[in-house]
């Protein structure tokens, strides 16, 4: 058996920022969060044995690579440690996660710090988007869309549509759901927003402009400056860490279980490949249904609550039914009974998810770990989950290239 991985605690920058007004750039939004971390959970820096950064565009955004170099910039006890940065895209942050868990799983180090990062104010919206098109095959597909993930989405909307049939009031109300958890949320680059009916309307174009084929500008998730930091631990250090603080060890969280699936990058493969399938992303279906049973979870009900990847409506939608909340092609269901509000049988992206809470690409995974956490120990404020115990999250890659999903629980 591999050895059990506990979360510590961390810290996230406040997703409002725009760190190009501030005179800042990369570093000083890694050494913000990294500062931050540190005081959160009273660990010192000459602690942490390994880093690992998550990241997908540092290089185009801000023209800069090689981020595990910068934690020597942080602190002096912080160089020399072995850091690495990982990429894939929206999931960056996952799978910095994983690659530090394997780590620790391994008995190659006790105490890890993980970081997720992403500058992405500091261009006009055009070239973010070309930047973001990464992710999908660069001359093979979206190459008649100005905006490359809206029109991709777009289309697994239409596949919704064409399976199963959509309401358009379905996705206008994850939205809604969002943008009211966010405004709970501190740390949300959304909540000083004021929005009226207007702004989720699908016949005021200036309100609510369209974006790319049926999506709209509140159906998309935030381009955001961001940052977010986790220490992930072996047994023996978390006990060591509990003992020191006073804390009971069963209070501690950990990863019960995690999947983690990598699809082809075409979309118009995947697609092809899951006619006939109940789910229209089957390794989506996979990443989730492997966290679940990792976890020795008979189903998504024996949590308390999801963070789900967000970065349009229609990916909340697929999360819902593809997690199993509903059967497939039902999510509507959960969505109309108020399954998934705050307050329901199930929330989802209680947070604000990446429409309200903001959505830095590389650290969104990292994030959503941070968040789990802060709703299993009790620590997440306004947007708390009342006696959560276990949490899920799903965070996605591309067009459902890369998913990863994780269970935390105490």
């Amino acid at each position: 058996m591999p050895s059990e991985v506990y979360i510590l605690g961390g810290a996230q920058t406040d997703f409002a920022r725009n760190i190009e007004r501030e005179g800042g750039g990369m570093f000083e939004l890694f050494r913000d969060v990294a500062e931050a971390a540190f005081p959160a959970t009273q660990i010192e820096p000459k602690e942490v044995e390994v880093a690992h950064v998550g990241n997908f565009v540092g290089d185009l955004f801000a023209g800069q690579g090689h981020l595990g170099g910068f934690f020597g910039h942080v602190h002096p006890d912080l160089a020399g440690i072995p850091a690495s940065r990982h990429e894939a895209a929206c999931a960056s942050g996952s799978i910095a996660i994983l690659a530090a868990a394997a780590e620790i799983e391994a008995e190659r180090y006790g105490l890890a710090l993980v970081l997720g990062i992403e500058l992405m104010r500091n261009v006009p919206g055009q070239k973010a988007a070309e930047y973001l098109g990464a992710a999908a095959w660069t001359g093979r597909e979206a190459q008649e869309a100005r905006y490359v993930w809206p029109y991709m989405f777009s289309q697994v909307a239409s596949e919704y549509e064409e399976r199963f049939g959509l309401d358009r009031a379905h996705l206008r109300a994850i939205s809604e759901n969002n943008f009211a958890n966010a405004k709970r949320n501190p740390n949300s680059q959304t909540r000083s927003w004021t929005l009226g009916p207007e702004n989720f309307s699908e016949s005021d174009d200036e309100a609510n402009p369209p974006i790319e084929g049926s999506l709209r500008k509140s159906d998309c998730g935030q381009v955001t400056d961001g940052a977010a930091a986790i220490f992930l631990a072996s047994r023996e250090v978390a006990e060591n860490y509990a003992k020191s603080r006073g804390i009971p060890m069963e209070t501690i969280p950990r990863i019960k279980g995690w999947g983690h699936s990598t699809a082809p990058l075409l979309y118009s493969a995947k697609v092809k490949a899951s006619r006939g399938e109940p789910y229209i992303f089957p390794s989506v279906r996979k990443a989730m249904a492997d966290a679940l049973t990792r976890a020795e979870m008979p189903d998504i009900y024996a949590c308390d609550g999801v963070e789900v990847h967000d970065c349009f409506s229609i990916t909340e939608y697929m999360a819902i039914d593809h997690f199993g909340i509903t059967p497939p092609g039902e999510s509507w269901r959960a969505i109309e009974d108020g399954t998934i509000k705050l307050g329901g049988k199930l929330p989802v992206n209680p947070s604000g998810g990446l429409i309200g809470l903001g959505h830095p690409v590389g650290a969104t995974g990292v994030r959503m770990m941070l968040d789990s956490w802060r709703q299993v120990t009790g620590n997440a404020g306004d947007y708390q989950v009342e006696g959560a115990k276990n949490m899920a999250s799903f965070n996605v890659g591309g067009s459902a290239t890369t998913s990863v999903s994780f269970v935390v629980g105490v």
